[in-house]
């Protein structure tokens, strides 16, 4: 502990933190949730804590709604509307008005039936349009699905560096792919004025909100983006494998040309007609019978929303990034570590990056001793705060321990 830089650090910062969760509008929240004992937990952005009620209301969806109402429930239970009830919820976070989100499928099939669609509206009034931008940085089955849609449409897809999106759509710009937040350093990127350039070239908008949606403020009606996905296990804590969901622009409803129709999206599923309508509205972006069992689990999830202004969960997520930035400077050694998260407010998202040599087997050992985050090959620890149940506490003590860890390990550790 000698060599820790600032050894007998809890003090001062201890204090504050101290001082700074007794002060949180938010820390009644915490309660809410299901967090293991002396476990400073990190990771949100990658699966969120679990919140208490959802057992109990698992348990009853399946002892009482499945075991003893049966097929019942589809109707006496709300199970078959539970897609639309839940994607307004779910909408009412993400500045999208209600009957423009469903609840369904994975994040990646999602982007796929986005990215089609936009690509096909493109095409209306420009048939020649051919081109998919993509984030270069982008999460990787993004870019994949993105592959794929473009094969399907005839279209080809270039990768450019976010910050270049905007500029680089055209006249053969079809669809831009966009990250609302990149996964790997929580930079916060600029998706009204996005939106706006890509309008302005006569493309549409695929949004990509899995690390935004529950962490800061999004407006998708006011900032008029047309496709938006995201999962909702991260900072909605849904549960891990819970469902994602689609929000379609009210406007181009009904355009939207899904390239994978089934029964569930079908105007009249029960009818078993050999030939497709499309149903109205967001319903369109259904496809199968809905997972009701996650789904359901989501839902009473959500239940933590009541009441929370996303205003307050973003001025906590800057606050305590901003405070365990400090703390990282005050206690790591120097040199140890680098920030790639940006110190901007404006761009930065829920989560810290840093830069460390043999972040996999540091983190390994932060896990260790109770401090949870993850990392990303080769060299980058991510921290994920979730205001809801993250305290200045955490981070703190997140901060100290890891100072601890780097001080008790070479400074070029190998990867594991």
């Amino acid at each position: 502990m000698s060599d820790v830089k600032g050894a007998g650090m809890g003090g001062a910062l201890g204090r504050e933190a101290a001082e700074r969760d007794a002060a949180d509008v938010l820390r009644a929240k915490r309660a809410e949730f299901a967090l293991a004992d002396k476990v400073v937990y990190l990771d949100g952005n990658s699966l969120g804590a679990l919140p208490g009620a959802v057992s109990a209301r698992i348990a009853d969806v399946i002892g009482r709604e499945w075991g003893q109402l049966g097929i019942r429930s589809w109707t006496e239970s709300g199970w078959w509307s539970a897609p639309e009830r839940i994607g307004d919820r779910i909408g009412a976070l993400v500045g999208a008005a209600p009957g423009q989100v469903v609840v369904g499928d994975s994040t990646s099939v999602n982007v796929f039936k986005a990215v089609v669609a936009a690509v096909r509206i493109a095409r209306e009034q420009a048939p020649g349009r051919d081109e998919v931008l993509v984030d270069a940085a982008t999460f990787p089955t993004d870019g994949y699905v993105a592959e794929s849609a473009a094969r399907m449409t005839g279209c080809h897809v270039r990768a450019v560096p976010a910050a270049e999106l905007a500029g680089e759509a055209g006249p053969r710009t079809a669809a831009v792919l966009a990250n609302h937040v990149d996964y790997r350093t929580g930079r916060l990127h600029d998706l009204p004025a996005l939106t706006a350039a890509a309008h302005g070239a006569g493309a549409r908008v695929v949004a990509d909100l899995c690390h935004s949606a529950g962490a800061l403020p999004v407006e998708l009606d006011a900032w008029g983006v047309d496709f938006a996905v995201g999962c909702t296990y991260k900072y909605l804590n849904g549960g891990p494998g819970s469902p994602a969901y689609l929000h379609v622009r009210r406007e181009l409803q009904p355009r939207f040309d899904s390239p994978l129709p089934g029964w569930n999206s079908h105007a009249d599923p029960f009818a078993m007609s050999p030939a497709y309508a499309p149903a109205e509205g967001a319903a369109r972006g259904r496809v199968g019978t809905p997972e009701i069992l996650s789904l359901l689990a989501l839902d009473t999830a959500l239940d933590v929303w009541e009441g929370v202004s996303l205003a307050d969960v973003r001025a906590k997520s800057l606050a305590l990034t901003d405070f365990f930035l400090r703390c990282v400077e005050e206690y790591v050694p120097g040199g140890r570590v680098e920030s790639v998260t940006p110190v901007a407010h404006a761009e930065r998202g829920s989560q810290v990056a840093l830069c460390c040599s043999g972040a996999g087997a540091v983190m390994e050992e932060l896990i260790r001793r109770g401090v949870v985050g993850d990392f990303r090959p080769p060299d980058v620890l991510r921290f994920g705060f979730t205001p809801l149940y993250t305290g200045f506490a955490d981070a703190e003590r997140a901060a100290r321990v890891l100072a601890e860890v780097l001080a008790e390990m070479p400074a070029e550790v190998p990867a594991p």
